[in-house]
């Protein structure tokens, strides 16, 4: 069994969806949270709820963290308000479903600002209390196959994931002498975010003929539990890596 008591664990956009499974898994392993939410303050309060239920302390923060400003604010908050942190989770992601023909400029730089350049500011606000976390920091990311393969109305997002990928092969090369970088990379997942895809009706009705696990669908439980890997101990020598979790869905053509 992981075990992270006594570590601090980071999760952006942990009101809702996989950011919230993550934030919860970690708890239940044994970290205290700090939450961050951008609009969802009801929503972010009531995961508090849940971490605190299961013994953990548990901080809000709102921050836009496409924001240089609101990372440092937020760093500035965990360092003297907690003084530690050991893991962040880089999920907070934008973007919407549109033809790449119909993106404008603001919604180019909304995505990469949210969904790539926030993992750099994170990095460079929180390194300090990283490099002196109890054994290895750890920063995980979340991309999807959109990084790889074209979907449609996905471009935007998907070429966002794929410069993440990038970015944290890059950071893991500057600070990956104190700091474990990686990625999951999660398939198919039934959230309130991925019902909005416009074909994504026929994509969940697909999922029995392209899983390798049987009827065992991918779930944000399942996703948490990869990212909760990459935060423990177990994952020291995984370094600069994108683990897969997907039952299998992406070594179909």
């Amino acid at each position: 069994m992981i075990n992270l008591s006594g570590r601090v664990a980071l999760v952006t956009g942990s009101s809702r969806g996989i950011g919230r499974a993550c934030a919860e898994r970690l708890a239940e392993a044994g970290s205290d949270i700090v939450i961050n939410y951008v609009t969802s303050k009801n929503a972010a309060d009531e995961v508090a709820q849940v971490i605190a239920a299961k013994g953990r302390r548990c901080y809000v923060i709102k921050a836009d963290v496409s924001e240089k400003d609101d990372v440092e604010s937020m760093a500035d908050f965990i360092k003297t308000e907690i003084g530690q942190l050991d893991i962040v989770v880089s999920n907070a992601a934008t973007g919407g479903f549109r033809p790449l023909l119909s993106t404008t400029e603001q919604h180019f730089r909304s995505a990469m600002n949210t969904n790539v350049l926030s993992m750099v500011f994170l990095v460079q606000a929180l390194f300090p209390l990283l490099e002196k976390a109890e054994g290895r920091g750890k920063v995980i990311g979340l991309s999807s196959h959109g990084a790889e393969i074209a979907i449609p109305w996905y471009g935007l997002i998907g070429a966002s994931k794929a410069a993440l990928e990038s970015v944290a092969r890059h950071v893991t090369l500057e600070v990956g002498h104190r700091v474990n970088v990686n990625i999951v990379k999660a398939g198919l997942v039934d959230t309130d975010s991925t019902r909005r895809i416009p074909n994504s009706r026929e994509m969940f009705e697909t999922r029995p003929q392209r899983s390798m696990v049987g009827d065992r669908f991918l779930t944000s439980r399942d996703v948490a539990d990869a990212v909760l890997f990459l935060a423990s101990p177990l994952s020291d020598l995984v370094q600069g890596q994108i683990l897969t979790v997907d039952g299998g869905e992406g070594i179909h053509p």
